[in-house]
């Protein structure tokens, strides 16, 4: 009695009943069962995956293991189109199964790979099923693109946007978060990952399912196009129609661009400022690494030895005091197997240095006292004569706010968003509301204060004079004129300021 297998690849349509798996049961049962000679094993069957590879076909692979153990020693097939498509694959694995003496039979086809000519005709109708899968991804290709070329979305939802039926319609609550991550980074200048961090900590949605808020995950978000209305698709290709294996796009196929193709989330002025800031950090050899400018030395320490950013850890002092620590990047995440540059730098150590060289600069005190506290007031001044108009900007945006909770509304009436989603944002707005109710109480009362120009003038001339001296540290002005601190394996390091030509070298 020989035992016999049978393999089938099953399609995904439900309509597709010619190829279903309950109909290609029924028929090798009743084909096994009219031989007597043949005892069913097993039916093997993979659904809706492509034929031109075995890769990722587990029951294929399963049935391929079990004829190496003796299970069986026929496999049955209804045609060569259905056990593979790759010529490669087709020849291999049956000149493998007639090594170990299993049969494979191709029902409609007629072949049987123990035959004289088995493999002759086996080849033939191989490339031809070979061929046929070529000729199908080109027409599917092909059509795909013309859509693509008509706006059609190709791709799955993301934050922000829902794909239905291949046109992008807007989420309320994941273009609320994209609107603040442009928001914070483009406007306020805040660091991916502190964006990710903020994120984090106020519990807003994660992107596509993760634990928490990446700083990748926060770049990917800054760098697509579709937040600002336009569609670029074929960003990856398939070179090869056998191993369906994708590739980035870099030039091979030409990209499908559309300008102002759906409704934006963000505007393009909020764009080409987030746009024009990852360019900046490009240009200063930082990449896309997305440290925060929290600190004002986050992202700017960096190993003469490996390249790396320092990363900053706070670390408890025995007289429970804290420090901020710096240490190659490298070292942190790889232990051992790290960079070995050995040098923690911290932060009033590093704040120091940078007092130390603006004290060394040859600079007329007195002039730049006078003429930056003139700046200032000009500035103060400037904005204090409009300060009137602080408590109506605020008033518009609690204006927008209730235009947004009554969106919500009529999002959860329409059955856009569930009951869930809709008391989640409703409370977020309530909590924003409080806060602009707040801010606007302070503002009004500002207003009503007021200072007198001597006043103010002498408050700024005393804070430059202290900023100059070293008697009182500026984040902001620290910022701008850090360029970099490099740490060397041998313990000394090398400051560098914005525009500056000086090395400030220190041990």
């Amino acid at each position: 009695m020989i035992k016999a297998a049978a393999y089938c690849r099953v399609s995904t349509d439900k309509e597709d009943q010619a190829n279903s798996f309950e109909a290609q049961r029924s028929y090798f049962q009743e084909y096994i069962a009219d031989n007597p000679n043949w005892e069913l094993y097993e039916i093997y069957a993979d659904e809706g995956i492509s034929g031109t590879s075995t890769k990722k076909r587990a029951q294929f692979s399963r049935m391929i293991s079990d004829a190496h153990q003796g299970k069986f020693q026929l496999i049955l097939t209804k045609e060569v189109s259905r056990f593979s498509r790759n010529i490669v694959d087709t020849l291999s694995y049956t000149r493998e199964l007639k090594r170990i003496g299993v049969a494979v039979e191709f029902v409609t086809d007629h072949i049987n790979t123990m035959d004289g000519d088995g493999e002759l005709r086996l080849s033939i109708m191989a490339t031809m099923a070979q061929d046929e899968s070529r000729k199908t991804s080109s027409r599917v290709v092909w059509g795909q693109t013309r859509q693509m070329e008509k706006g059609v979305v190709f791709g799955r939802s993301m934050l922000g946007y829902d794909v239905r039926a291949g046109k992008l319609i807007v989420e309320p609550e994941g273009a609320e978060i994209v609107r603040l991550i442009f928001q914070k980074y483009a406007v306020e200048q805040v660091g991916t990952c502190e964006i990710a961090r903020f994120l984090t900590e106020e519990g807003y949605r994660t992107y596509r399912g993760c634990s928490k808020w990446k700083s990748s995950a926060v770049i990917k978000i800054l760098k697509n196009e579709k937040y600002v209305g336009d569609l670029v698709q074929k960003k990856t290709y398939t070179p090869d129609y056998l191993t369906h294996e994708k590739k980035t796009n870099k030039g091979q196929v030409p990209l499908i661009r559309i300008e102002n193709h759906h409704r934006p989330i963000i505007s393009r002025e909020i764009w080409d400022l987030a746009q024009a800031r990852m360019a900046r950090n490009n240009k200063r050899g930082d990449g896309d690494t997305g440290h925060s400018n929290r600190y004002v030395f986050s992202g700017k320490i960096k190993c003469a030895q490996c390249g790396s950013s320092f990363v900053g850890r706070m670390r408890k002092r025995k007289d429970g005091t804290k420090v901020r620590r710096w240490s190659c990047g490298t070292a942190v995440t790889e232990g051992a197997e790290g960079c070995d540059v050995g040098r923690l730098v911290r932060d009033d150590d590093a704040m120091e240095m940078l007092k130390t060289a603006v004290r060394s600069l040859p600079m007329d005190t007195e002039s730049i006292i006078h003429n930056v506290s003139n700046l200032a007031l000009e500035a103060i001044q400037s904005g204090e004569s409009g300060a009137a108009d602080v408590p109506e900007r605020l008033r518009f945006e609690l204006d927008r706010l209730q235009q947004k909770k009554e969106a919500v509304m009529d999002h959860y009436f329409s059955g856009d968003i569930s009951k869930a989603d809709m008391f989640s944002m409703k409370r977020r707005y309530e909590a924003q509301e409080t806060a602009l109710q707040e801010r606007m109480k302070t503002a009004e009362q500002r207003l009503q204060e007021g200072r007198s120009t001597l006043q103010l003038k002498e408050a700024i001339q005393g804070e430059v004079t202290a900023l100059l001296k070293g008697e009182m540290e500026s984040t902001v002005l620290s910022k701008q004129l850090v360029d970099r601190l490099t740490v060397f394996k041998d313990k000394h390091m090398e400051l560098r300021l914005m525009d500056l030509p000086q090395i400030f070298r220190f041990v």
